[in-house]
């Protein structure tokens, strides 16, 4: 009878698991025929899916070649690494496609991190490596049930022998000959664990959910029919199990119900020993680090933690090459963060593609980030929001160059204390930066306001792709939100502070959903197209963009409503200004003066060279906008030159091309240690007259 009630159960289970798997897999069948039937009708898609699929942020296996301007330039610290990863993998003769068909053959490969190394013998490609991520993902489903019941198995059958091993330390043995093939042994399984886990979305969540409900409930089925038909059996193992506790009570050897007994082969105590669950990775979800991408491929990665004069604690990363004595400050946009300058990997990031050419490299963060980092641990997320593009560029911008000065003059005077000294016109070092969007601004904001005030900027170039500032021309979206922003800001001001996902919950659906939309490319398509409507057009990955790893559950970047009006406030008046406190009253008391300081009559104080590049497609800042900076600039006197790209807004950091990078680095490369750079004509005529620093005074 037994038997009969069991074969019945593993039947009944198989077709409800059968059933409600094909039913959950038809509705999501049925939603990508829906999405795909849209996109048919909706204008503009042609090319929407392109480069969607397969955009992840992976490690790399084997070698990539570097591009063509990366020839010659190729760092001592990447050729250190590569003459050990030739020594100890000389067999290996798989190359890695990056989307040039014409490559060098003498190009070096990047530096690879030691786990990349081990693993590149067994390296294999992109499309097997894709094939290999579903079937794995399938046949780790398949055995979720297995493993549980399994578990219960040993933890029923095997748990007085796991005691008895507990309680016998003499007969414990300590084999030190095996500790360097655990060594071996782990860095396999974190390798095995890199390639293979990816990340689940919401509709794999709910198949694995759902098996796991319905493996419970026909689990707990099974043991009332087993205790209704057994009852002889189970009052049996009832007795012993109550005999065996209460022998481990006798004998003060409590277990705590959320360990379990484990042991690793070659530790040097063998002996099954306690360890703690952890659901640290249940949620599958990439919650990397820019730290941990730059240390997966190999570079050297140090944090610096930099407190403005108004409390809030900023983290300025860096790829260290201490004495160095060019550096680039690299300064994310709006919704972003660091993780976006490193994001493409070896060949496609600015950040990498910088240090390989000799620079040291520091990557900005602003502030903005739902975990609201300041010195105040108390403060609340009303009084955390309470800024504008005004603090990114006097406050941000500022900390993180002095810090910045702080740490090169201090190592360069360790390093070559030989040196130049540095006098008021000149420092031990030159500083390059390179800021996009919002970033952009914030750096045009900042270089004025030091060179009002005679304070020293210690930039020595700045290369601003697609910036911000001038929004005049933009598409009717935009002109409603501003709108919206500019009638509705007093109101929305006191409940509204800032936009951004407040809870873990929604910030992990938000980075799930991200990945169902890249598995089911007709509805990633469809919110992609939706998305680029919201934005005129722009072409962006929007969706690769959202599963970049700094989207996640545990911190995400948000907009304060400050800052989204003082964009509105520049669209409005067609002037890149400061922020308008909305009252004569308010501004005079911040500057001195009924009106904010208009930053673009102000461009003949810029004493540096400057690049402007522009995207041909680029729907969020127009070409036309990016125009508008140079033509002030040309008129102001200042070095200035202009370029553009058939990029859309997020290509100049998210994708892959090489002739941006190309620029970029063409530009960076005009900079020389020890050059010197002079005052525009306009600038020192009006330095002499002293008519900048008695304007900047009435206007402060």
């Amino acid at each position: 009878m037994q038997r009969f009630v069991d074969d019945v159960l593993a039947v009944s289970k198989e077709s409800v698991k059968t059933i409600t798997y094909e039913s959950l897999n038809n509705i999501v069948r049925f939603v990508n025929g829906v999405s795909a039937l849209l996109l048919t009708f909706l204008p503009g898609n042609a090319t929407i899916l392109e480069g969607m699929n397969g955009w992840e942020l992976r490690p790399t296996f084997s070698g990539p070649r570097l591009p063509r301007w990366m020839e010659h330039g190729v760092s001592s610290f990447n050729q250190f690494v590569h003459n050990l990863s030739v020594d100890s993998d000389a067999s290996s003769s798989l190359d890695y496609s990056s989307g040039e068909e014409d490559v060098n053959e003498n190009s070096c490969p990047s530096p690879l991190s030691q786990s990349s190394r081990f693993s590149r013998a067994s390296s294999f490609s992109r499309r097997e490596r894709h094939g290999m991520g579903w079937m794995n993902s399938i046949f780790s489903l398949i055995l979720v049930p297995v493993k549980l019941l399994l578990a219960i198995l040993a933890r029923l059958l095997f748990f007085p022998f796991y005691r008895k091993v507990r309680a016998s330390p003499s007969e414990r043995q300590k084999p030190s000959s095996l500790t360097s093939l655990k060594r071996v042994q782990t860095l396999k399984d974190h390798v095995f664990q890199r390639t293979t886990d990816r990340r689940r979305g919401v509709i794999e969540d709910l198949h694995l959910a759902i098996e796991i409900f319905i493996e419970a409930i026909f689990d707990i089925v099974h043991k009332a029919a087993h205790c209704l038909l057994s009852p002889a059996e189970v009052g049996k193992k009832l007795y012993g199990w109550i005999f065996s506790h209460n022998m481990v009570n006798h004998n003060n050897h409590v277990v705590s119900e959320s360990s379990v007994t484990t042991a690793t082969l070659g530790e040097n105590d063998p002996a099954l020993s306690e360890s703690k669950t952890s659901f640290h990775h249940s949620l599958n979800t990439d919650a990397r680090t820019c730290q941990d991408v730059i240390t997966e491929l190999g570079y050297p990665y140090e944090a610096i933690n930099v407190i403005t004069t108004d409390g809030y604690i900023l983290l300025l990363e860096r790829i260290p090459r201490r004495d160095a004595r060019k550096a680039v400050y690299l300064q994310h946009g709006i919704l972003d963060s660091s993780m976006g300058w490193v994001s493409n990997g070896v060949v496609g990031s600015p950040a990498f593609a910088a240090y390989d050419q000799g620079f040291d490299v520091f990557l900005g963060n602003f502030r903005g980030l739902v975990s609201r980092e300041h010195v105040n641990k108390s403060i609340s997320y009303r009084e955390y929001w309470q800024y504008s593009i005004n603090e990114h560029g006097t406050q941000d911008i500022p900390a993180m160059i002095n810090k910045i000065h702080e740490v090169k003059t201090s190592e360069l005077k360790l390093s070559q204390p030989d040196g130049e000294e540095e006098t008021n016109e000149d420092q031990p070092y030159k500083l390059c930066a390179i800021c996009h969007s919002l970033g952009g601004a914030a750096m045009l904001m900042y270089l004025i306001t030091n060179r009002v005030q005679e304070e020293p900027h210690r930039l020595s170039r700045l290369i601003l792709l697609s910036p911000a500032g001038f929004h005049g021309d933009s598409n009717l979206a935009f002109t409603l939100v501003e709108h919206l922003l500019l009638v509705l800001g007093p109101l929305l001001a006191p409940f509204v502070p800032a936009f951004y996902i407040p809870t873990r919950f929604f910030r992990l659906l938000l980075n799930k959903l991200a990945r169902d939309f890249i598995n089911y490319p007709a509805v990633g398509g469809l919110v992609q197209t939706l998305m680029s409507y919201v934005v005129g057009g722009d072409s962006s990955n929007w969706v690769g963009v959202l599963g970049i790893p700094h989207y996640n559950m545990n911190d995400m970047p948000g907009v304060s409503f400050r800052v989204a009006l003082h964009l509105a406030q520049m669209k409005r008046s067609g002037k890149f200004k400061m922020y308008d406190y909305g009252s004569a009253s308010a501004n005079e008391e911040a500057y001195r003066s009924s009106e904010p300081l208009d930053l673009g009559e102000h461009y003949r104080l810029i004493d540096i060279p400057v690049d402007l590049v522009a995207g041909r497609k680029d729907k969020v800042i127009r070409p036309s906008m990016v125009r508008k900076h140079y033509s002030k600039m040309k008129e102001s006197g200042v070095d200035v030159s202009y370029s553009e790209f058939e990029y859309a807004h997020l290509d100049f950091t998210f994708s892959h091309r090489e002739e941006v990078l190309a620029y970029v680095l063409s530009r960076l490369l005009l900079v020389l240690p020890g050059q010197k750079h002079q005052l525009s004509q306009k600038a020192m005529k009006l330095k002499r007259k002293g008519k900048v620093r008695s304007y900047w005074w009435r206007k402060t």
